[in-house]
């Protein structure tokens, strides 16, 4: 089976040639662009299936390429970086990064969050792709990967749809922080309580009619989340 595409946008020529060497060595292929303009045209020419992405870099730097990368495609991306603050991570999420790595960081760590993060968009699901589910103004199609309401798509990331799923399968049932995390982004982010709370607004935001009084995702305090689905 061929393996995946990554595309690495680095400055740091040094850096960049090791994550290449690394992620080779595993035995993905790998392109290097290092500015962000070569990396959005890198990304037009191979589509890739994952972006490693730098934040400072001169010229059009690494919130603006995660920006346009997100404009033209659902490609899931983990920003690598030396700007680490939480304030820095959360505006990597919701601008659209999938994952954020800060520097310096272990060979063994990036790894296993690239695999977390393929493992994540490509990997098929395990609940029935017949399942259609109707909410009032809502249709989610699971097998078509399609969300609607009052008959319109909603367009949702990789991640917030995987979320989304996760709820359906298990709907109607109080599901703790540790359990979502692990089934959406895997065992590697069994802490990362912030990813889960962002993503659960996102969802919130395009499906809930008032996302201020959530009538479909539940917040059961001190545990995690329920999907009210009936």
């Amino acid at each position: 089976m061929e393996k995946e595409t990554i595309l690495i946008i680095d400055d740091d020529p040094d850096l960049a040639r090791i994550v290449q060497l690394s992620l080779n060595r595993e035995g993905y292929q790998t392109v290097v662009a290092t500015s962000g303009l070569e990396g959005l045209q890198e990304a037009y020419r191979v589509q890739p299936n994952l972006v490693i992405l730098d934040i400072m870099m001169p010229g059009m730097d690494g919130w603006e390429v995660c920006r346009r990368l997100v404009e033209m495609s659902n490609v899931p991306i983990l920003m690598l970086t030396a700007k680490g603050t939480e304030a820095d991570i959360v505006k990597g999420l919701q601008i659209g990064a999938d994952d954020y790595l800060t520097k310096p960081f272990s060979v063994a760590e990036l790894i296993a969050r690239v695999q977390a993060l393929l493992r994540r968009a490509g990997s098929p699901s395990r609940t029935d792709k017949s399942s259609i589910l109707s909410i009032g103004n809502l249709t989610i199609d699971l097998g078509r990967r399609l969300v609607m309401r009052d008959g319109k798509p909603i367009d949702l990331t990789p991640t917030e749809f995987k979320l989304l799923e996760c709820f359906v399968t298990h709907r109607d049932r109080v599901l703790p922080h540790r359990f979502l995390l692990t089934e959406v982004w895997g065992p590697e982010y069994i802490d990362e309580t912030n990813y889960l709370k962002l993503y659960v607004r996102y969802l919130r935001r395009k499906l809930e009619e008032n996302p201020s009084d959530p009538q479909l995702i539940v917040t059961e305090w001190g545990v995690g989340y329920r999907f009210c689905g009936t």
